[in-house]
């Protein structure tokens, strides 16, 4: 048994410590790149949205590497992620690709099953062993969000431009040839300390701008074109509250678990959707009522073409940045998606900010 997964920003990191602890043989897939969703469009329905196509072409391109088994996550409600396992096994299938799924959830709450495939994929089970290994798998997805947040903070008020990027990058590149939990620690302690070096103009004012939207557009940096280290080096400040550490303590293991989860988006969302509807709806309105209440100057929802939860959060948002005063962008991206026109709109977008913050500081002064 080969084991891979598809990309989603940094979960690589995750699940290849994962593999590493239990010794298991595994392919990392190429970073995506345009190779890779040419092949995901050749072999998924038009309609499909954006992260089947991107998932579907980075396990072909793991099965040319030697891959036989992938892992996949689960989900439930009307967002179509909780079909990927079963709509990826069919397209590989229907292609000749021989690679077996294996979708690490508890079907229908039967946590005995998912035992089962854990069992399997680590040919055993080591119970005390596990719980140890997926404890430090956790604390690692939290140091590795840790060492996003610095990188976003750091591009808006570095010095010299580039720096923050050039550091995160190595950080990811030295992940593919770092092994176990301990080297992973390691490697992180580093990073943060070549992050906490770089010189900062903290005198600066930026804009502070709030991504939100699907999971996947908001973690996975090819996606969303490197929006966030773009918006960085034209020194904006960029925050997100969906992370891969959030993803994993709150929407698996605790959810898995039956433990009260932490929803502050939801009480945020109250008055213009109080139910969850799927996906990460909920959290876009949720989060953007909380980036105006932090007076942020604007937000960017992002989402795949034809994500429903989206569109509902879609149509909710004007009211949203109509009542509490906030610029709102959204950006649809599909495998058409040009780049030119994505960041026109995103500049022309920023042009707006900075010109509403002028109109303010001028009003404040004539006062």
């Amino acid at each position: 048994m080969k084991i891979t997964f598809p990309h989603m920003g940094n979960v690589y990191m995750i699940a290849k410590c994962l593999l590493d602890e239990f010794q298991l043989d595994y392919v990392i897939p190429p970073f995506q790149s345009k190779k890779t969703l040419e092949i995901g469009t050749r072999y998924t329905p038009e309609g499909a949205c954006l992260p089947l196509k991107i998932t579907v072409g980075s396990l072909i391109e793991a099965a040319e590497l030697g891959a036989d088994t992938a892992l996949m996550v689960g989900g439930a409600g009307p967002c179509r992620f909780g079909y990927y396992c079963r709509m990826q096994q069919e397209i590989l299938n229907d292609i000749g690709c021989n690679m077996e799924i294996i979708t690490l959830e508890a079907p229908n709450g039967d946590a005995w099953e998912l035992l089962r495939r854990i069992k399997r994929v680590t040919k055993g089970m080591n119970i005390p062993k596990l719980i140890r290994v997926l404890t430090q798998i956790t604390r690692l997805s939290i140091q590795i969000d840790e060492i996003e947040k610095i990188c976003l903070r750091n591009r808006s008020y570095e010095t010299v431009k580039g720096t923050t990027n050039r550091i995160y990058q190595e950080f990811r590149v030295q992940a593919f040839t770092t092994a176990g939990v301990k080297e992973f620690k390691k490697l992180i302690k580093e990073t943060r300390s070549k992050l906490q070096k770089v010189s900062l103009n903290l005198d600066q004012k930026p804009l502070r701008i709030g991504i939100v939207g699907e999971i996947y557009g908001n973690i996975d940096p090819y996606t969303k074109m490197f929006l966030e280290q773009r918006l960085g080096e034209m020194g904006i400040y960029v925050h997100r509250y969906v992370t891969i550490s959030d993803w994993i303590v709150e929407h698996i293991i605790k959810k898995e678990l039956r433990l009260p989860r932490k929803k502050p988006y939801a009480a945020a969302a109250r008055p213009y959707l109080n139910t969850m509807i799927g996906g990460h709806a909920q959290e876009t309105v949720g989060h953007t009522v909380m980036y105006a209440e932090q007076d942020y100057d604007g937000v960017i929802q992002i989402y795949p073409l034809g994500c429903m939860p989206e569109i509902v959060a879609q149509g909710i948002l004007p009211r949203v940045s109509v009542d509490l005063d906030i610029p709102v962008l959204t950006l649809i991206i599909d495998e058409m998606t040009g780049e030119a026109g994505y960041m026109t709109r995103v500049e022309a977008f920023i042009d707006l900010l900075q010109a509403r913050r002028k109109i303010t500081l001028d009003r404040s002064r004539a006062v």
